[in-house]
């Protein structure tokens, strides 16, 4: 047992590396000033969260779990060079400029779940909700979805449920309690959106451990016979999922064959997934050893993303940091789910985004019906 903590505790240092512990300060000194010149865009991004209200201003909402949801707005700006697949952020502590930096330019909470949901429903009939992974601030999950907001060009409502990680490398059993906490909670939040009948469409994608709590919920949403929202379920992205294999085989039994699109985003180099393997007594997780066959055989389909570039050391967030995927993604979540593009306009696709941004992207992908080949030698 005292090895095994040893080897966590080397882990955790050389994933974590040996940096100061950020702030996770969000809003600048003055939010609510003007927007500044040289801004590309600016995105209103809701959130739906367990985290308790910060005591910081700046910080917003802390790593403590709440009793109950709260609710808020953010206003983000992205700035004028942003390029895709990046978050372009100052340095922790610095206010930064708007014209080179994301920024957090205004904050709005709401005093009920009505009326967040009667604001979310403003904006559109469509609805996209994100669940952040293990190691997650309140600032990287608003960051992380503004980023994802505007590079996939999503045409619908971005919507951050930001469950109570600890945001430290160290803290990875009590962020798999938050998130395990938090199943009630996306559940509500799910079936409150679904709820609005101004929302017609609402899309999942969920990262790294947050697929935990999602798969949780939906499989908690199929039990209640509710598992597609009243119809209003669309497209549900899990990427690299820190799922135990066997564990998400029995969520996706009792879910139940996929009505409507269900992808694994998986690759075998994630370096982040091998740590948690390593806590978890070398049990193989979904996002980087999973038998795809298998899988595809619960009406999943499996993308394999092995030999593709990742803007991210540990190769664990390669749907929004490799610009030719988050632009497919964007491409994918655009359609709706009946207009979906043949494998032939898929590759030509790939082929046409690499060669524009010099990148070569080759994808496996594993349906229930067969195997293809994407991109470079596809």
């Amino acid at each position: 047992m005292r090895s095994r903590l040893i080897v966590f505790v080397l882990v955790a240092i050389a994933l974590g590396g040996c940096t100061t512990e950020r702030k996770h300060e969000l809003l600048a000194a003055d939010p609510g000033a003007p927007t500044p010149a040289g801004v590309k865009a600016k995105h209103d991004i809701f959130v739906a969260t367990t985290r308790l209200k910060s005591d910081d201003q700046q910080i917003v909402f802390g790593r403590d779990r709440s009793e109950g949801l709260s609710f808020a707005r953010v206003g983000m700006t992205v700035p004028k060079d942003h390029e895709i697949g990046r978050i372009e952020r100052a340095k922790d502590g610095e206010p930064g400029d708007p014209a080179k930096d994301f920024a957090a330019v205004n904050l709005t909470i709401y005093k009920s779940g009505p009326a967040f949901t009667a604001a979310v429903a403003d904006e559109g009939e469509r609805v996209l909700v994100f669940i952040h992974g293990y190691n997650t601030g309140f600032d990287d999950g608003v960051y992380r979805l503004t980023q994802i907001a505007q590079d996939t060009g999503y045409p619908g409502t971005p919507v951050l449920f930001s469950w109570a990680s600890g945001a430290k490398t160290r803290d990875y059993v009590y962020d798999k309690d938050s998130s395990t906490a938090a199943r009630d909670d996306l559940e509500a939040t799910l079936v409150m959106l679904s709820k609005s009948p101004r929302i017609k469409s609402i899309d999942i994608i969920a990262h790294s451990m947050g697929n935990w709590l999602a798969m949780e919920t939906l499989r908690q949403l199929a039990i209640a016979k509710n598992r597609d929202l009243d119809g209003k379920l669309g497209y549900v992205v899990l990427a690299s999922p820190d799922i135990d294999v066997d564990i998400f085989k029995k969520q996706m039994m009792r879910y139940g064959k996929p009505d409507k699109p269900f992808v694994v985003l998986l690759s075998a180099d994630d370096k982040a997934l091998r740590f948690s393997s390593l806590i978890a007594g070398k049990q193989a997780r979904v996002g980087d050893d999973a038998n795809a066959d298998e899988l595809a055989a619960l009406g999943v389909t499996v993308v394999d993303l092995s030999t593709v570039e990742s803007g991210d050391k540990l190769n664990h967030a390669k749907f929004a940091d490799n610009p030719v995927l988050v632009q497919l993604l964007g491409e994918r979540l655009r359609l709706p789910e009946s207009l979906q593009p043949t494998p032939e306009q898929t590759n030509e696709r790939i082929g046409e985004l690499g060669n524009g941004l010099g990148q070569a992207a080759s994808i496996i992908v594993t349906t229930p019906f067969r195997i293809l080949t994407l991109g470079a030698g596809g």
